[in-house]
């Protein structure tokens, strides 16, 4: 029998948090007839502020690039985003948001904004920051030196 002491996993912990997570956004997510992956690649859209390439925005979901080009083709078809040949680099795709996407963005934002209400009832600030100090402190032991994109997001700087 495999035996595992998953009550003490912190990777456990983490990934049963996340999927809840992500199950509870994409129910709300669906209102708006956009798939939690759709969300994520506005989502990186956003944090960027500008246009993104498909090699950087497959590195920035964490996804392999072929994995991406699905997603990304689905997204142009239903006009939630544009792919633009570089003038510089034919070979590399620039990926930009529709006036579709800006013009829904908001809902999207407050379906999230709506899920993280739920999932922090009767956690305080306090024990939020701790939380992200502690998620923090675990990548930078893993290694995982590159800057925080959440940055300016940060629960310590509102």
């Amino acid at each position: 029998m495999l035996q595992y002491d998953f009550d003490e996993s912190i990777g456990c912990w983490i990934a049963l948090t996340n999927q809840a997570l992500r199950r509870a956004v994409a129910g709300r997510l669906a209102d708006e007839e956009i798939t939690l992956r759709q969300w994520e690649v506005l989502a990186c859209l956003a944090l960027k502020g500008e246009e993104v390439s498909q090699v950087e925005l497959a590195d920035m979901l964490g996804i392999e690039a072929p994995t991406l080009v699905g997603v990304l083709t689905r997204m142009e078809r239903d006009d939630w985003l544009t792919r633009e040949s570089c003038t510089q680099d034919r070979r590399r795709k620039l990926i930009r948001p529709t006036a579709k996407a800006e013009a829904v963005w908001g809902r999207m934002v407050d379906c999230c904004h709506e899920v993280r209400e739920r999932a922090t009832q009767g956690i305080s600030r306090q024990e939020l920051v701790l939380f992200q100090n502690v998620c923090e402190r675990i990548r930078e032991n893993l290694g995982e030196t590159s800057a925080n994109p959440f940055e300016s997001t940060s629960l310590t700087g509102s």
